[in-house]
């Protein structure tokens, strides 16, 4: 079904997937925007930029040319969330291939819109086939061969089967789900969370806060989540409950590291201007926050991290709210809808 692949997106996730999919000996072309990427890869085969643990296979070929993309069966975009809508409609005038199978791996809420990033391509590709692919995946462990996990999603369900040929390849396993905006939501939120788990670190307190914190972080996620057309099973899987772990305990994580300087001190402007790659539940936080409010849902750890980023409120004045907040059964359903 693919006799080639192109990916959208040359960080460290995007130029892990190309890694690894080389496996199949098909030809993958890798799109950078930045052409000084693009020629490191070619000439040197390493992403020295985002990826400069691991060797590139020699069928992988990097450009800046997106039109060189257009060519491939199965695209796979790999971009920062804030890139999506605008790189996508570029890809619209350039006139891909009635057809083409369209895989998002970003994580993300757009701002505004509430919508997640297989929407957004959605909007601006009609015409191309739509499917994610989330879950506990650091792009460094998964280019080293460290075994990982992870579910491929698409309501067009003939392309669940190829393309969990595509990605099953050594030390990495897919599975499949047809329930693509649950497993988007749990990839997109618990950025968000690993934010609040990063402050926690920052403020030095014990394993049981952020045990605390992150299982009422899944509860939330869960609640909110499935008031925005996700099932609830799907946040107990891979793309919930298992990226939710990995984000907010990984000495990895950029977002859990965000958190962490957040915790201790730092601006987030300071933060931000400091890092080379982005940290997804920034922008997400805003994007969730809104989701919430509209539909009404209680979402008290995103609000804090939302007031905190956006609003410059004191971390620790969010967790003096969150731990004064009413006492209520673990379970309560109740509560799940504002009043």
């Amino acid at each position: 079904m693919f006799d080639r692949i192109s990916i959208i997106g040359s960080g460290s996730w995007g130029t892990a997937l190309a890694v690894i999919l080389a496996d199949h000996g098909l030809p993958i072309t890798l799109w950078s925007h930045n052409p000084a990427v693009a020629e490191d890869i070619n000439s040197n085969r390493i992403n020295s930029s985002y990826l400069p643990e691991v060797k590139i296979p020699a069928t992988v070929r990097a450009t800046p040319d997106l039109a060189e993309t257009l060519s491939s069966p199965l695209i796979i975009s790999v971009l920062p969330s804030k890139a999506v809508r605008k790189t996508a409609m570029q890809i619209a005038e350039l006139g891909p291939k009635p057809g083409t199978v369209l895989v998002s791996c970003t994580k993300g809420i757009e701002h505004n819109s509430g919508k997640l990033m297989s929407q957004v391509l959605a909007d601006c590709l009609p015409d191309c086939r739509m499917a994610v692919l989330s879950g506990p995946n650091l792009a460094v462990e998964i280019a080293r061969r460290i075994p990982a996990a992870s579910v491929i999603g698409s309501d067009k369900t003939d392309l669940l089967e190829p393309l969990q040929r595509i990605f099953s390849v050594k030390g990495f396993r897919a599975y499949t789900s047809d329930d693509i905006l649950g497993i988007q939501l749990g990839g997109a939120l618990k950025n968000v969370y690993a934010i609040a788990a990063g402050v926690c670190d920052g403020f030095g307190m014990g394993d049981n806060s952020k045990a605390a914190l992150v299982t009422r972080s899944l509860a939330e996620m869960t609640r909110l989540g499935v008031s925005l057309g996700g099932r609830k099973e799907t946040f107990f899987g891979l793309s919930g409950i298992g990226d939710l772990m990995v984000t907010c305990f990984s000495a990895q994580s950029r977002n859990r590291k965000f958190g962490e300087r957040l915790g201790r001190g730092e601006t987030p402007a300071a933060i931000i201007d400091s890092m080379k790659m982005v940290a997804e539940g920034v922008p997400t936080s805003l994007g969730a926050w809104q989701c919430a409010q509209r539909a009404g849902i209680e979402a008290p750890i995103t609000a804090e991290i939302y007031s905190a980023l956006h609003e410059a409120k004191p971390p620790r004045e969010s967790i003096s709210e969150l731990l004064g907040r009413p006492p209520k059964p673990e379970n309560d359903t109740s509560s799940s809808r504002r009043a």
